[in-house]
């Protein structure tokens, strides 16, 4: 009886903890790694518990394998999987001015410290309300793609290799390994804020390919066909939404894309079926420009990974 009184007493404690003082945890936050990578932490509060999910730069938006409080301090343990080891990470946050401040260290299995860094997170807007879409006013099309060169498109890493090219409308992106080198990733010189996007696509043997809405959200063009459905797969919202059904056709094979981006939600069909519904999304994803999801940016084309090509891209904002 004595050992459940005290277990009641410390649940209690933790309970009335977690009320009063884990509230300016909550919510999505945006911030910048240490190394200078957009990314995104979610917390959440649901029956006295809580619980995360981080995306820590590139790569994908995972849940943490604990998260609690302890005198004022955020603490969030993850595992981060890779192909030939498996690290881990503790983020420990404190609230500071308006918003936090993240130390994240990255250990080996070991325990050796890897990585050390401290940056600050700004809290994300409440997402918008689902938008009425047959309620939407359209400007003129912006077609995005020049019969020949890359006029209107730049690459975001400055002296990268570059497999992009423009022959006969058709944008490609061609990768040869070099060394290690990651080819570079190309964004329109305009940016946008909301808006419909239309485009084919036509991937290749293992392509792995993506178009980022605002530099912000990926939608994942990859070589998908005949796999289960994944939130790594074609049309997915990379590793946030999983595509509703399978619309991927063989690779070689032209794919028609419609792509809306309005008040932060995102609807995706491919080849004439809806794999995503004006579903919202809750923030960046691996390799975004930012985490900051309320500003106006450009379309990026993934090409750091493989060959793709695309055609017939034009871009219809939302009338101002």
């Amino acid at each position: 009886m004595k050992s459940f009184l005290l277990a009641l007493v410390v649940f209690v404690t933790f309970a009335s903890c977690l009320n009063a003082d884990d509230h300016p945890f909550l919510g999505r936050w945006a911030l910048t790694t240490p190394a200078g990578q957009a990314a995104w932490l979610g917390v959440k509060e649901e029956a006295g518990h809580l619980s995360a999910e981080v995306l820590w730069g590139r790569g994908s938006v995972l849940p943490a394998d604990m998260v609690f409080v302890n005198e004022g301090v955020l603490n969030i343990q993850r595992t981060i999987p890779g192909k030939k080891s498996v690290t881990r990470q503790t983020l420990t946050a404190t609230v500071h001015e308006e918003g936090l401040r993240i130390t994240s260290v990255i250990t080996k299995e070991d325990g050796t410290e890897i990585e050390k860094g401290v940056c600050e997170a700004a809290r994300l807007a409440a997402i918008p309300a689902r938008p009425d879409l047959n309620q939407v006013q359209w400007d003129d099309p912006v077609p995005l793609i020049a019969p020949s060169g890359l006029d209107g498109w730049q690459l975001v890493e400055e002296g990268a290799p570059n497999g992009w090219a423009v022959k006969d409308g058709v944008l490609s992106n061609r990768v040869t390994k070099i060394n290690g080198k990651r080819y570079g990733n190309l964004r329109t010189q305009k940016v946008f804020n909301d808006f419909k996007l239309t485009a084919e696509v036509r991937t290749l043997p293992e392509s792995n390919s993506g178009i980022y809405l605002r530099g912000i959200y990926e939608i994942q063009i990859a070589e998908s066909f005949g796999k289960p459905l994944n939130s790594h797969h074609m049309g997915a919202l990379y590793t946030r939404i999983t595509p509703a059904v399978a619309a991927e056709k063989p690779p070689g094979e032209w794919q028609t894309l419609e792509i809306i981006l309005v008040a932060r939600h995102v609807t995706v069909v491919l080849n004439g079926k809806t794999l995503m519904d004006n579903q919202p999304a809750l923030g960046c994803t691996g390799g975004a420009l930012t985490s900051d999801d309320s500003q106006a940016g450009p379309i990026m084309l993934q090409g750091d990974h493989s060959d793709i090509d695309y055609r017939n891209m034009v871009l219809t904002p939302v009338r101002q």
